[in-house]
This record gives C-alpha cells, structure tokens and sequence, in this order.
C-alpha cells in the first residue's frame, strides 16, 4: 500500500510526493483550463490535452503518441489507458453526494486507489491524501495515472460546479 500527498503550491500547480519525495508535478498553464501539464521527475514531461465537442475528453500525450483518454459518464470519470500496447479500462467515481473522496475502480470493480480531497481555506485550494493498494502499485506509470486521476477530479469538480450553477 503506498501513501502519496498532493500539495497544491498555487492555484495552478500540484506537487505529488510519497515519503515526503516529490515524484511529478501537473501544471495548469492558466486558471481556468481543461489543458495541463504533467512532469514527472524520471520520466518526462506530458500533455493533457481537452478534445472533442465541448471539451468532454482529455488526452495525455507524450509527443504525438497517446498513452490514455478520459471523458466523463453517468458513473463517473471513464479512464482507458494504452501502456506499451495493453488496453486497460478503469473508473474514477466520487463516492458518495457530498464527499470529497473519490475511488479509482478496475474492471472488475475492486477499488485500486482512495483519494481524500483536503480543501485549505486559508489558501482556497485543495491539497489531496492518496492511498493505493498493492495491485496498483504493481501498475506501470502508476505515478502518471496518479497525477492524471488528480487532474479527472479538477476536471470533475468543475463540471459540477458549472452544471450546478
């Protein structure tokens, strides 16, 4: 089981660490975007990219090659990743109405990752407490699909936001 935090620094940065070892970043170029960027300190820089009518999905990219996609549905946030040629579908749901805590489920719908939202007042953002169980720590780019999980739930609280209002 691995432990991660992720501390907003601004309204526009998040930094990932586990045992306070910061492992990638995702970055907002603007305030107010769909489109980000993820660092992650061993492997690179990425793109998440908003496609499609009304910007309902994301892509992250590393140059022209597509690693996954994600668009919202009934049931939550719908991941499809392509690692090396592997196909694999997850789900990001927020659990429950009013939590602020989210899932990440396989297939099979065995909960993979556990992320508490943690809003700080006195810096109106949010700083995140991430929890994996071992089969997502055997995962490839397990790091990448972390920060890209953040930026579903970004995405996620202002779709809600602005269908709520």
């Amino acid at each position: 089981m691995g432990h991660y935090k992720a501390t907003s620094r601004n309204l526009k940065n998040l930094s990932l660490s586990i045992e306070n070892k910061s492992v990638g970043e995702l970055i907002y170029p603007k305030w107010y975007t769909f489109n980000a960027e993820i660092t992650l300190h061993e492997k690179g820089k990425y793109s998440l990219i908003s496609t499609g009518f009304w910007d309902a999905k994301i892509e992250l990219r590393q140059g022209e090659l597509t690693l996954l996609n994600f668009k919202m549905g009934w049931k939550g946030i719908q991941i499809h990743t392509f690692y090396n040629g592997k196909s694999d579908h997850y789900l990001l749901q927020r659990k429950g109405l009013l939590n602020s805590k989210y899932v990440l489920l396989d297939i099979d719908e065995n909960e993979l990752v556990t992320v508490e939202c943690d809003f700080q007042w006195n810096k109106l953002h949010y700083d995140y407490n991430i929890t994996t169980t071992g089969d997502f720590d055997d995962l490839e780019n397990k790091e990448l699909l972390l920060l890209t999980i953040l930026h579903g739930i970004n995405y996620n609280m202002n779709m809600t936001t602005v269908v709520t209002t």
